[in-house]
């Protein structure tokens, strides 16, 4: 998706509540997307990493090809058809300002920026005849690269050639004609409103807000055909890899039957012609049917993962030869005492604490908690946005803090070698949080370090725990083999940390014992910056603080 942010149509009858659509797009997104198909449709040797959002429509790989326009040198091709070749295919003329999506002419040499690239692609003509095809770096202009033949790519996905779009137009303009007998004279009437103003839209622009949403008609399908996704775009033998498929697969299951329960309300409220079901992601059947060669990759599989698979492949060994954690399970009294005291030895040993806990109001009082005693601690939960969330992790990597407690969000995807111990606070609390698989998944946070390990609190062992205790030590029983065989001696691999990518500015995950020291730090700060004359640093610093003593007294 390149959506920065998303707010979809929608409409709310009891309330009789409109929401129009609202959508911010990431430029950079969008090319790196156009670039992706423009690539998939020119060669073969492509790796396209993408979010479950493949399966929403992204236009017709047919006529995102037929409208694009092959250059080589020598061959004849005029100024003008050139020009009207790149206005079809959705790209702007400037001749002042250049930039992604947009081409100059300067009498017969013709720039051009793809809408998928930053550097200039010149057409140097003579009379009719292309006599040179170069890339020129978009700052100094010098030439990165000559070709012999090269194709420009739309500007954009959703391209129609100009005899589709008066097909469009007319079909557009009969289901409006059918539908309306089916409504009542207020939802009659705003319908025919809006449809005839965006058909003028269309034929005097060649697009209009919501024109995915008459995404049909200019694909040319029947009522009811799937869509054209990011799938169509690659061969009959590609190769697709469903990352995490205990989450990916139940997802995709689910998108179908959200869209159209949003879009039935403006159908049925006259916000919307019944062709706008169409433009939606794939049923899952859908999904399904484009697979070829597949590969479910996850450590905790689903029924639906192992029951569609031809071989499960186990992989347990590590090259580093590290091991599964050694898992102890431990009586919920006197659990938070313990806890302090395993933190400082963890610590003490140079290593992290990973801290999971069922509520979010548990993780606060927690983190609270250890704060007072001395911990350095914060805590994570669904408030903290995603970026932000990197950075309290690579702050913890860093060892700007050494416990880190959470609540849903210490599972797939935290790669942390410095973390030697997890804790799980109310193992035995059978639910979503403490099943086979979350537990499994937790389990496995402490499995990028030599010294890992994991202590349950819990005063039953429930079928949930035992599986994944189970499941763990068999897994670990074969490593510790493995490695006996071949002379391997576990290892923690410590990778470098990144560098900062983001101010961290909310105090969300901060315990209220943490507060003072903060205000320390940031005045600190605050006379650095003035010193040094950087004001609008030092003026931030000082609103920061401001809010932060409003906030906490």
């Amino acid at each position: 998706s390149y959506y920065d942010y998303y707010q979809p149509e929608s409409y709310i009858p009891s309330t009789d509540t409109y929401i129009e659509k609202d959508a911010q797009r990431n430029e950079k997104i969008e090319r790196m997307r156009l670039k992706a198909t423009a690539s998939l449709l020119a060669r073969d040797d492509v790796i396209i990493v993408s979010s479950i959002s493949c399966i929403y429509g992204l236009g017709n790989p047919h006529d995102f090809l037929a409208v694009s326009i092959p250059l080589k040198r020598g061959s004849n091709r005029s100024r003008e058809a050139l020009i009207a070749g790149l206005i079809d295919m959705q790209y702007e003329r400037n001749d002042s300002a250049l930039e992604p999506g947009r081409f100059r002419v300067r009498g017969d040499v013709i720039d051009i920026i793809p809408g998928y690239d930053e550097n200039i692609i010149r057409v140097e003509l003579f009379g009719d005849e292309i006599v040179s095809i170069k890339e020129l770096h978009y700052v100094d202009l010098m030439t990165v690269q000559a070709f012999d033949e090269f194709r420009i790519f739309p500007a954009k996905h959703f391209v129609t050639p100009a005899e589709k779009i008066d097909v469009a137009i007319h079909s557009i303009k009969e289901e409006l004609t059918h539908h309306l007998s089916s409504l009542g004279p207020l939802e009659a009437a705003r319908l025919a409103k809006r449809t005839k103003y965006d058909v003028e839209m269309i034929k005097e622009m060649g697009f209009c807000s919501g024109i995915e949403n008459y995404s049909r008609f200019f694909d040319g399908r029947n009522a009811g055909e799937p869509p054209f996704t990011l799938l169509d775009y690659f061969p009959k033998d590609f190769l697709l890899i469903i990352d995490e498929s205990h989450q990916t697969i139940p997802q995709a299951h689910g998108m179908y039957k959200g869209d159209y329960a949003r879009k039935k309300n403006l159908v049925d409220n006259g916000f919307r012609l019944p062709s706008a079901y169409d433009n939606r992601p794939l049923k899952f059947e859908e999904f399904e049917a484009r697979w070829q060669k597949t590969l479910f990759v996850s450590a905790t599989p689903g029924e639906y993962e192992i029951q569609s698979s031809a071989q499960v492949v186990e992989q347990i060994i590590r090259p580093t030869g590290l091991l599964d954690p050694s898992i102890e399970v431990r009586p919920t009294k006197s659990q938070i005492p313990d806890l302090l005291k395993e933190i400082e030895t963890t610590v003490q040993a140079g290593w992290r604490v990973l801290v999971t806990t069922l509520t979010k109001k548990m993780a606060e009082d927690l983190a609270n908690y250890l704060s007072t005693h001395g911990v350095s601690v914060r805590y994570l939960h669904s408030e903290i946005d995603t970026i932000e969330r990197t950075e309290i992790i690579r702050q913890l990597r860093l060892k700007e803090f050494d416990v880190l407690v959470g609540i849903n969000l210490l599972r797939e995807g935290l790669d942390i070698p410095e973390v030697a111990l997890v804790t799980i606070l109310d193992a035995d609390k059978e639910g979503f949080l403490r099943n086979e698989r979350s537990l499994i998944q937790t389990v496995g946070r402490a499995a990028r370090n030599a010294d890992g390990r994991v202590i349950m609190y819990a005063d039953h062992v429930t079928d949930s725990m035992r599986r994944a205790i189970d499941v763990t030590h068999n897994r670990r029983k074969r490593q510790i083999e493995f490695n006996k065989a071949h002379g391997i001696v576990p290892q923690t691999i410590i990778k470098a940390v990144q560098e900062k990518e983001v101010e961290v500015k909310t105090t969300k995950h901060l315990p209220k014992a943490e507060i003072p020291r903060l205000l320390i730090e940031l005045e600190a700060q605050m006379r650095v910056a003035a010193e040094g004359l950087e004001f609008e640093k030092a003026i931030e610093l000082r609103d920061r603080m401001q809010v932060l003593r409003k906030q906490f007294g």
